[in-house]
């Protein structure tokens, strides 16, 4: 009879070691107990933008993708030499990449003579309401990943701290090899 009395509780501590965990697995999943784990540093854009109206004429190559405004202040120069930066950071996937800015007719044309002044940059110039209809729900302020399809997958902020800036070109390169890494498309 005590062996009885064993075999049961023994019986019951096997079902708790196993059955517990998945049932404790089951509602963590269900009710969002954790943080989903996120690799990216940039601000994921979900869904993706599709810019193909923007970038049917570039190559099919990772782009950093910045929409020049009406006037370049601090952040718009600080965005200009970071994506400059960070695509020369790239070391030997730079032919991968693709620094891609978009000028409108109310473009600032002294920020667009100094990216002429810049090698392996592509100006493309677009209509502001293709610029509109890309960027409608996240607005043009910042600087943008798009991958080989033509899709804007990440953001990051556009600032007028020369630190900040920094820092967000580590992110933008961090993301960009990471990303270079996974693909071998472009």
């Amino acid at each position: 009879m005590a062996s009885s009395n064993k075999n049961k509780i023994s019986f019951i501590l096997l079902i708790i070691v196993f059955i517990v965990p998945v049932v404790l697995a089951k509602f963590a999943l269900e009710y969002d107990w954790f943080n989903k784990a996120s690799t990216n540093r940039g601000e994921l854009l979900e869904p993706p933008l599709n810019a193909e109206i923007l970038l049917s004429e570039a190559q099919r190559k990772w782009h950093f993708l910045y929409v020049v405004p009406e006037t370049c202040d601090k952040a718009c120069e600080n965005a200009i030499l970071s994506i400059n930066q960070v695509k020369t950071a790239v070391g030997r996937e730079m032919d991968r990449v693709n620094a891609v800015f978009i000028a409108t007719q109310d473009s600032d044309q002294k920020a667009l003579e100094k990216i002429a002044e810049i090698s392996a940059t592509q100006v493309l110039q677009k209509e502001k309401e293709s610029v509109n209809k890309v960027f409608k729900d996240v607005g043009v302020s910042a600087i943008f990943i798009a991958d080989t399809l033509n899709n804007v997958v990440l953001r990051y902020p556009n600032t007028a701290d020369e630190q900040q800036a920094i820092m967000d070109s580590r992110d933008m390169l961090a993301d960009m090899k990471k990303l270079l890494k996974l693909s071998r498309i472009g």
